[in-house]
This record gives structure tokens, C-alpha cells and sequence, in this order.
């Protein structure tokens, strides 16, 4: 059983439009269910992924108004922000694109 609902369209435009003012034009995302550990258990939850190459992003609906984040290059070069859970899907893009964007240029 879902307890997480989807990703609505307001969540859905701001991510697309978001990633236009990043990227200067559309980039392709792909939604999915994915199952996470929690505190409170392992729960399947809705998944926003893109890809910019050579970049992987995800972003998890943990809640009604609840947002997990992390970019990977490979299985083995997975990064997250610092930030445990976002309550606010704007702010969650925003910070995973700044923290992925800080490590591309320390590296």
C-alpha cells in the first residue's frame, strides 16, 4: 500500500522549471518509485531522476511535503547535501544543484 503520494504537477513544474534556469533548456526527468531506508522503516517512494552527463540526480518524496536529494556519478561516487530532509521541493533542486555544482569545481 502507497503512503506517500506522488509528485503533484505544482512539484513537477517547479522541478522542470528549475532545472531550465540551471541547464538554459529543458532537461528530460523520469519518475519512479523507489524503496529507501527510513527511520521509520524501509517505504517505497516517489522518485524524480535526471541525468546530466556525467551526473545522476534523484530526488525522494518522503512525506506528504517531505524531500530526500542526492547526485551520483557512479556507484561509487554518491553524494548527498548535507540536509537530511527538505520540507519545501524548491529548495530541495536548488541546494542539490549548488552542492553538485560546488563539488565539480573543488575537483
Amino acid at each position: 500500500m502507497k503512503t506517500i503520494p506522488d509528485f503533484d504537477g505544482s512539484e513537477i513544474w517547479t522541478i522542470h522549471t528549475t532545472l531550465r534556469e540551471r541547464y538554459g533548456q529543458n532537461t528530460e526527468v523520469q519518475l519512479a518509485d523507489t524503496q529507501i531506508n527510513l527511520p521509520t522503516g524501509s517505504l517505497w517512494c516517489p522518485t524524480v531522476y535526471w541525468h546530466v552527463e556525467p551526473v545522476h540526480f534523484v530526488v525522494f518524496k518522503t512525506g506528504l511535503s517531505s524531500y530526500r536529494c542526492n547526485f551520483f556519478y557512479n556507484e561509487n561516487e554518491q553524494f548527498g547535501t548535507g540536509v537530511e530532509e527538505f520540507d519545501n521541493v524548491s529548495e530541495c533542486i536548488v541546494t542539490l544543484l549548488q552542492v553538485q555544482q560546488n563539488h565539480d569545481e573543488k575537483s
